[in-house]
């Protein structure tokens, strides 16, 4: 196991990354990532934050509804969030979703000059929206997320068409009507048409500005112990 000792207070540009399941939030994220450098970027996934449901059984598991904001460890991820910020390295959760339990594994995330949050209510939370010095909303037509989502439920997570299908009409659609869709209004930069190439290159020039005086990576502000 590696231990780290913070050596000074990074000053990181936040950005968070919201939209629908399936719209195109990971493709940004990683489009950032990608054109930044990974040693200069840190992502924090909402996806890795479902309440620990291991207590319940997997009937009781399969009644919750994961597409409403209180199937989310709030707590956990706002304390992750500000000691990332504050230059603390941080263990983020991962999630089992064929299993609907948080893995014993964890992910090691490193303080970076900037860092991404992104998840389907990154907006919605107004103590989240604080660390944010830029706020994307990802917007694509209900079909193509829900075609998306279908392959990815099928393929990844061994789900069923007519499993997917019924949580889409019983809670996606109408928790993305409720919660999700009004979240955009908080938002900065709208991303029409899902992840295009032109919006992609606008935000990564913004990010480059934002930290074009500041060419460092995370070595600079760590050192293995």
């Amino acid at each position: 196991m590696r231990f780290y000792k913070r050596l000074e207070k990074m000053s990181s540009f936040i950005i968070g990354v919201a939209g629908g399941s399936g719209s195109g939030k990971s493709t940004v994220t990683e489009h950032i990532v990608g054109a930044i450098g990974a040693d200069k970027v840190a992502v924090i996934i909402q996806d890795n934050y479902y309440v620990d449901l291991g207590h319940l059984t997997p009937e009781q598991r399969r009644k919750v509804n994961f597409d409403h904001p209180d199937s989310f460890d709030w707590e956990l991820m706002l304390k992750q969030i500000d000691d990332l910020s504050n230059g603390v390295p941080i263990e983020m959760p991962t999630y089992d979703h064929s299993r609907d339990t948080r893995r014993a594994e964890t992910i090691t995330v490193l303080p970076a000059p900037i860092i991404v949050i992104e998840g389907l209510f990154a907006l919605l939370d107004a103590s989240m929206r604080k660390y944010m010095a830029l706020r994307i909303f990802v917007d694509t037509a209900d079909d193509i997320r829900f075609i998306r989502r279908l392959q990815r439920d099928i393929i990844e997570r061994g789900r069923s068409t007519e499993s997917v299908i019924k949580q889409y009409l019983e809670s996606v659609r109408p928790m993305h009507r409720q919660f999700i869709e009004p979240s955009k209004r908080n938002a900065h930069i709208i991303i029409p048409h899902g992840a295009n190439k032109a919006a992609l290159e606008m935000l990564v020039a913004r990010v480059r500005a934002a930290i074009n005086h500041e060419e460092l990576s995370v070595s600079t502000y760590f050192e293995e112990v």
